[in-house]
């Protein structure tokens, strides 16, 4: 069952309550062209379907493994074209924060906070986000077991907000892999917080000498049915275009023009597993 939470944010939508929701969008906000262009491609198709959707893109990129990568169009530019999309749109938004003093300033914009991987048991970071009085989402850390993402729950909580989701994104598996722990989902689950399966950076392949970062798309689909038949309660999509173009991420985001039938097939497996 949707917590309450979830159906206030909802609540401009009409949707399947027994679907799953769905964060989508590019990785970094590129121009308004392409946010727009996204954003009601993937609007319109969740809208048939029925899925409940959160328009995602960062306004900035803060982690990046070259100091020659793209970060973004700047802050300001970034957030007023992510809060353009959920006006024109009547979506939810989100995008993720990277430090104490941009928890306030992005609260301005989103409807969703989201708390990067490698920052998730920064308490400082989380407690901010947290005052927002926004929704949260915790992306586990690819070092920590779904049970131990209780810390960081429990210290947005202990700030007086329980508007708190999780997301599983895979673990380390050696320096240049990751590898999903499918008892991650319902472990998560066991902390009272929907649960949302990251589809795309959980097929990342970092460290990789060339100083941009690989993936395997091609495995989206599974690892995203997989998710839904372990319980997810949301999925994390990045989605493009022409991913071979994009900023950034490019290597692990799936094409637009696949996200269709892929959602087709996810929304006939969940009325097969709930």
């Amino acid at each position: 069952m949707m917590p309450d939470f979830l159906t206030t944010l909802f609540k401009n939508q009409q949707y399947n309550p027994d679907n799953f929701f769905l964060i989508a969008g590019p990785c970094v906000v590129e121009s308004e062209e392409l946010v727009m262009e996204i954003a009601d491609k993937v609007s319109g198709i969740c809208k048939r379907l029925e899925i409940p959707y959160v328009f995602k893109a960062s306004y900035r990129k803060a982690n990046r493994t070259s100091a020659n990568s793209f970060t973004g169009i700047g802050d300001d530019n970034g957030l007023s074209l992510i809060k353009k999309v959920g006006v024109t749109y009547r979506l939810p938004t989100t995008s993720d924060i990277h430090a104490h003093e941009e928890a306030a300033m992005a609260a301005e914009f989103i409807d969703i906070l989201q708390i990067p991987a490698f920052l998730c048991r920064q308490t400082d970071l989380l407690i901010a986000a947290a005052e927002t009085g926004k929704i949260v989402n915790v992306k586990k850390g690819q070092f920590l077991s779904g049970p131990s993402m209780k810390f960081a729950v429990d210290k947005i909580r202990k700030a007086g907000n329980h508007q708190v989701m999780l997301t599983e994104r895979g673990n380390s598996f050696g320096y240049t892999d990751l590898v999903v722990d499918y008892r991650n989902i319902p472990w998560m689950k066991e902390h009272e917080t929907p649960v949302i399966m990251d589809c795309t950076h959980a097929l990342q392949q970092p460290n990789q000498t060339s100083g941009i970062t690989g993936g395997n798309p091609q495995l989206i689909g599974t690892i995203a049915k997989a998710a839904i038949a372990t319980g997810a309660d949301g999925l994390f999509i990045e989605t493009h275009p022409n991913p071979s173009e994009a900023k950034s991420d490019g290597a692990n985001m799936l094409r637009l023009d696949l996200l269709e039938p892929l959602l087709e097939q996810l929304v006939k497996l969940r009325k097969a597993v709930i």
